[in-house]
């Protein structure tokens, strides 16, 4: 009998831990919701006790989606991190509280500087307290793949007796290979059972060497219950295993592996795009399973194939994965009905009507200036609208501005906005878009440093939408800012607004977080 594996997500706590990948409580809403319809077990919501942004964002997930899909968040074994889980996520129908410490030489010897003993007794004293709040407890012995096989397995049989329903073993550094992976699992796995057949083991791979997917798959082979993905594989350094492409490595090949998920796989492909928009980090085009060439095909004699017979060169179609061969093309005419229906097909909600109102204002607008609205122009125009924040912090908007480009003196003027106050200027620079930051830069007074500048289009024609993201750094820290429209001058200036905003709301939290205390 196949075996259903478990999907833990952790994109909004693992995959957010990339530099300028920090979203706002809008955005991370709006990506729990997303999980959601992609029907995955459980949302690892973030770190709630790194701050109290994070908390409060947990929280908000929780009481969100936590009465259909089960939520979880990182915990130190310390006894605040581990209140902190609980009070975030306690409202949830299924909490879960993940307690991770590590279990390999280097971490005891360089980053705990203490006996084996001591940090072992560390995690069982946690677990134990862990277990006084909530009945479902996961153990993760960080940097297992590098530690010692019977200290790695003490650990566990000791945590598993102190009330710990979960283990997971990561691969926290991208060092394992499939092989070797596998049958620690499986070693694992054979003892885990007979202490105690009801506790869960789990996995978590990172990329490193490139074999998170593989090491993943190599460990469900072998045993594992449940495994922990992100989105597109987003996560600190090379990222996580991928979230599409262990779901469809297990679809695809289901007989292989007599496994399988509950994951809505037609929501895979919107489930990238949202994580792409959202913190600006495009996947390559030749990624598997969501990449923009995925299901291209260019030689002649692949055509010729696929013409015979899709299966020639196609192991799964892209509408399993929701990646639509046809798009629905929109314009002016198109009308209410016609517009609604394309939103609700990409899983966004219209019931709010006076909502729906102003979206459908915004598409008249660009339905006007460019024509023919495609797909991929409603799936940016509504995460655009969704990802507003409201906040009652005075944040700077754009009036007007005006770039004049030459090959002497390229020129900006920009009127911008805060609050009540009206601010306006010029500046030159060494191109149009240098002469445009360098005139907001002087306005707002802030010290920023531009990082990474990127143009993409979004869509297709003369009047396509471009996507503008950018990366500025700002007292130390890396901000991301991202924005669409047809004029890409008018993006780019909309894109650094909104990275010099970000920085005044954190600024601005971390204020109010000092106050508190």
């Amino acid at each position: 009998m196949n075996r259903q594996i478990i999907v833990l997500d952790t994109t909004l706590r693992d995959g957010e831990q990339v530099p300028g990948a920090k979203l706002n409580m809008q955005q991370k809403l709006e990506m729990a919701e997303q999980l959601k319809r992609l029907n995955v077990d459980i949302i690892e919501a973030g770190f709630p006790a790194s701050s109290r942004g994070d908390f409060e964002a947990v929280q908000a997930i929780a009481k969100k989606v936590g009465d259909q899909v089960g939520i979880t968040a990182l915990a130190r074994a310390v006894k605040t991190d581990i209140d902190a889980v609980y009070e975030s996520i306690k409202l949830a129908q299924n909490p879960l509280i993940h307690i991770v410490l590590g279990t390999s030489n280097i971490h005891l010897d360089k980053k705990f500087n203490r006996s084996k003993e001591a940090v072992l007794q560390m995690g069982v004293d946690a677990v134990k307290y862990a277990k006084t709040l909530l009945p479902h407890v996961q153990y993760s012995t960080e940097d297992a793949s590098r530690s010692e096989f019977e200290y790695l397995w003490s650990t566990i049989e000791a945590v598993v007796k102190a009330g710990a329903t979960m283990i997971n073993v990561p691969d926290t550094v991208g060092y394992a290979v499939p092989e070797e992976f596998g049958d620690l699992i499986r070693r694992i796995n054979e003892r885990l059972k007979n202490l105690n057949d009801e506790v869960i083991l789990s996995v978590h791979c990172h990329n490193d060497l490139g074999m998170a997917t593989a090491n993943t798959l190599s460990a469900i082979k072998n045993g594992a219950d449940k495994i922990e993905v992100t989105i597109n594989g987003l996560g600190e350094r090379a990222g996580n295993a991928s979230l599409e492409e262990v779901v469809m490595g297990l679809k695809v090949r289901e007989a292989f592996y007599q496994s399988y998920t509950n994951i809505q796989t037609t929501e895979l492909h919107r489930s990238s795009r949202l994580v792409t928009y959202l913190t600006g980090l495009d996947v390559q085009v030749n990624k598997a399973i969501t990449g923009e060439n995925a299901f291209a095909h260019s030689s002649g004699i692949h055509q010729d194939g696929l013409l015979k017979d899709k299966q020639v060169y196609e192991i799964m179609s892209p509408e399993e994965v929701g990646a639509d061969s046809m798009e629905l093309i929109l314009t002016a005419r198109s009308g209410r009905h016609a517009f609604k229906n394309a939103v609700e097909r990409m899983g966004f909600d219209t019931s709010d009507n006076e909502d729906f109102e102003k979206l459908f204002e915004r598409f008249l607008a660009l339905a006007d200036s460019k024509k023919e609205v495609y797909d991929h122009d409603v799936f940016y125009l509504v995460t655009n609208h969704r990802t507003v924040e409201n906040t009652s912090v005075m944040l700077y908007e754009l009036v007007s501005f005006q770039v004049i480009s030459n090959d002497l003196h390229p020129t900006a003027s920009v009127t911008l906005k805060k609050g009540e106050d009206t601010f306006q200027d010029s500046a030159v620079g060494d191109g149009p878009i240098d002469a445009l930051y360098t005139v907001i830069k002087n306005m707002v007074g802030l010290d920023v440093q531009l990082k990474d500048y990127k143009i993409t289009s979004l869509s297709r024609g003369k009047d396509a939408i471009g996507r503008v993201n950018i990366r500025m750094e700002y007292e130390g820290k890396t901000y991301a800012g991202r924005a669409m429209d047809t004029d890409i001058i008018k993006a780019s200036a909309h894109a650094f607004l909104n990275a010099i905003n970000a920085a005044l709301l954190e600024a601005e939290q971390e204020k109010q977080e000092m106050a508190a205390t």
